[in-house]
């Protein structure tokens, strides 16, 4: 996929979270104490991951996954431990250094048969291969549906059963949320949440060209304080 805007917003987001933020996102999934708002989302976000992880079969042996935006690795670990081979890619280097750093801490991942790949680059990129299912857990949330479609699209053709994405449904309170952050000095702002309308999302699934051969599956929502992401199955029909 070769679109501006996705191209532009993720400059943006490479910068934001390879300068910007890293010792906030280290500590953030880390077991360090937070303040009480970061807390509410350290919760979210652990309870978004642990419902992407089972919708995905509790047995992964033989399963290339992709963890597209991996982070530290936090989910990338968990598929490993049931024996997926893994490729876990972000924009930042230096929380993907951080993520290897981190797995070394799971030696017991690979006894059950599971690898981890950590690159750092585009999650969309046609040389990572084929997968069995495609995990993007918040790391859609910055792109606008057109884009979020566009980058479906660019996976579907390599995608042989799912794709387990998130994205920031379209809310009141996500929406003031959204406005307060605004008024934070430029330099202090975290790349800005674009929010989603659900249906018109499913909308654009069915109306894809790329996407014929995949329907929509389960949608759940996690709304944690100031966290609030929803989850969307796309399979293979």
């Amino acid at each position: 996929m070769d679109h501006t805007s996705y191209r532009a917003r993720r400059g943006e987001i490479e910068h934001y979270f390879d300068r910007t933020a890293v010792q906030a996102w280290e500590r953030l999934t880390s077991d360090a104490p937070v303040g009480r708002i970061r807390a509410t989302v350290r919760a979210g976000r652990d309870r978004m991951r642990a419902m992407l992880l089972d919708w995905l079969p509790q047995d992964l042996h033989g399963a290339r996954l992709l963890d597209a935006g991996c982070g530290t690795g936090a989910l990338a670990v968990e598929a490993a431990r049931r024996g997926a081979e893994v490729v876990a890619i972000d924009l930042s280097p230096t929380l993907v250094e951080l993520a290897v750093r981190r797995v070394a801490a799971h030696l017991d991942t690979f006894a059950a048969g599971g690898r981890i790949d950590f690159r750092s680059g585009d999650m969309l990129a046609a040389e990572l291969g084929r997968f069995d299912h495609v995990v993007a857990m918040d790391s859609l949330i910055h792109y606008e549906a057109s884009d979020v479609l566009r980058a479906l699209e660019a996976w579907a053709p390599r995608v042989s059963r799912s794709m387990l994405i998130t994205f920031a449904p379209r809310t009141p309170a996500l929406a003031a949320m959204h406005a307060v952050g605004r008024l934070f000095p430029r330099g202090d702002r975290a790349p800005a949440i674009e929010p989603v309308a659900e249906l018109a999302l499913k909308r654009g699934l069915l109306a894809a060209p790329g996407l014929q051969g995949f329907a929509d599956g389960r949608c759940e929502r996690i709304a944690s304080g100031f966290y609030t992401s929803q989850a969307l199955e796309i399979v293979r029909s």
